[in-house]
């Protein structure tokens, strides 16, 4: 009987270091779920926020992992096909955090090398949430990729469902973290 707890307790010890290495993602912005602020909202059609992207973490990407890459989608988005809020990849795998105000390309807080593609805004870096006026809060999920190549290869025209191909095509895991945001 000792033998067996003494085995079940060891069992649950390595459980839970285990679970304690997963890959996870947070900000300090925004709470799992929570509401984004008018900082990280869009300035433009219609909406008047900061339009700053929120800063974000992460943690233990598995062994292999050669570049991340971040995405922000709203698949509440009256489009039919969601919408794409910020595509940012090549970021070198030496980095762990994206400071606040990072999806600005004419501020250079972008790690070095990181590419910032197109969004659905037409225009390269964040662009963040402007739902329409009356709709139910959209999501917006913040997905980090852990990739298995230093260089994605898509150009910084690419539309957000080539460089979702590229990536899904090269992660070897990826993590999100979803918002919200109504007005």
């Amino acid at each position: 009987m000792r033998r067996w707890l003494v085995a079940v307790m060891a069992a649950c010890v390595a459980v839970g270091s285990a679970a304690a290495q997963e890959f996870s993602v947070t900000s300090r912005d925004f709470e799992p779920g929570g509401m984004l602020r008018d900082a990280q909202v869009y300035k433009g059609f219609g909406c008047d926020g900061g339009n700053a992207s929120p800063e974000l973490g992460w943690k233990n990407a598995p062994v292999g992992t050669k570049s991340f890459a971040v995405t922000v989608y709203d698949p509440d988005a009256p489009t039919g096909s969601g919408w794409w809020h910020w595509l940012v990849f090549d970021i070198p795998a030496t980095v762990t955090h994206l400071p606040p105000g990072a999806g600005d390309p004419k501020k250079g807080l972008a790690p070095a090398g990181s590419v910032q593609s197109r969004t659905d805004f037409g225009t390269e870096g964040y662009g963040g949430p402007c739902p329409p006026k009356g709709d139910k809060p959209h999501r917006y999920v913040f997905t980090v990729y852990a990739l298995k190549v230093e260089k994605l290869g898509t150009p910084p025209t690419a539309s957000g469902a080539m460089v979702g191909f590229g990536l899904n095509s090269q992660a070897l895991a990826k993590v999100t973290v979803t918002a919200r945001y109504g007005r």
